[in-house]
């Protein structure tokens, strides 16, 4: 294992340093327990957006803290979810006093976790949303989950709300509206190879020179089929495929199209996969409105890519639109 690090058991208290040190403009930084908050939380009016998850997927989450996304993130050890305590530290953090949504992506440890710090927090009279996110469709089930695993929709999922959260709309409109983008939102992954965990010190399983995994999950899971290598071309219509023949999407619709890195992937791939994607889609008479290419949802060192489609609505491009400022995502400011 060749990585920059110190100790394995230091690296997300030292990341959060670095965050820390990198955008004290942008967050603040709490150790005991580990989330990290927007510099100016809580914001008096406006509702609260808190996510979290395990780390290694940098930029998500902590990454998207800041104004126009995420009010509050909580890390956890890598590929490990956050504890009920850091959750519960974090929404009372960011409270403003008009209500919290937790956006939880759909793994067994981060929704039971969610779940015990809402309660948590509802009991001290705090008004508290969850929101699951379950856009993968590989497989229906897996090593982390009961259903569809969270991926690429909550990257867009937080953009989305977080605008309207700025907007000062009310919190059931904030987590309708982080619902509907789950609803019309499909994801997909595939890996070129795996991944290593630092304090596993191997990788997290094995693909041989010419294999790749479809359908792969951010940790590693396995996923529908693993095969031989192919053309971009041919991995772009498998993947496409089994996106939009899940639906919501048909002929004349408009869709935000998210090219994600999984963290080893040079920008040039990426950037074949989205010409192929957008040819894909062309000919099934989709437009594509708006796009997001680069490594956002990671899982550390991982070759591979995913692609996640959003049916957009005229409320969606606007709040998309919307002035954003994180560290790992930002424009219009």
């Amino acid at each position: 294992m060749k990585k920059l690090i110190n100790d394995p058991a230091d690296v997300v208290r030292e990341e959060l340093q670095g965050i820390e040190a990198a955008h004290p403009d942008l967050v603040k930084v709490a150790y005991d327990p580990f989330y990290i908050a927007r510099a100016d939380a809580p914001v008096k009016g406006k509702v609260a957006l808190v996510s979290g998850g395990g780390s290694g997927h940098e930029p998500m989450h902590g990454g998207f803290v800041g104004m126009g996304m995420l009010d509050a993130a909580c890390p956890g050890e890598v590929f490990t979810s956050p504890t009920p305590d850091q959750m519960e530290a974090a929404t009372k953090a960011v409270d403003g006093g008009s209500g919290v949504v937790h956006i939880v992506k759909n793994y067994t440890g981060d929704v039971m976790n969610f779940e015990m710090a809402a309660e948590l927090c509802r009991a001290e009279g705090a008004e508290v949303e969850s929101v699951v996110v379950d856009d993968d469709v590989a497989v229906q089930d897996s090593l982390y989950t009961a259903g569809r695993r969270g991926v690429g929709a909550t990257v867009l999922m937080e953009k989305i709300a977080g605008a309207a959260a700025e907007q000062k709309r009310p919190l059931k409109e904030v987590a309708d509206i982080c619902r509907d983008v789950n609803s019309n939102a499909r994801s997909m992954g595939m890996a070129l190879t795996s991944c290593t965990v630092p304090a596993a010190g191997s990788p997290t399983f094995e693909l041989g020179d010419d294999e790749i995994e479809m359908g792969v999950g951010i940790h590693g899971e396995p996923g529908r089929d693993r095969m031989k290598m192919k053309t971009a071309s041919e991995i772009v219509d498998m993947m496409a495929t089994a996106i939009v023949d899940d639906a919501p999407f048909s002929n004349g619709d408009q869709v935000l199209a998210f090219v994600n890195g999984m963290g080893g992937t040079p920008l040039i791939e990426l950037y074949v996969v989205y010409n192929e994607l957008n040819k894909f889609l062309a000919g099934r008479g989709i437009t594509i409105a708006r796009n997001l290419i680069g490594s956002y949802i990671t899982s550390l060192e991982m070759a591979g890519c995913s692609i996640t489609l959003l049916k957009m609505n005229d409320d969606f491009t606007r709040l998309w639109d919307a002035p954003v400022k994180t560290a790992g995502l930002r424009w219009g400011v």
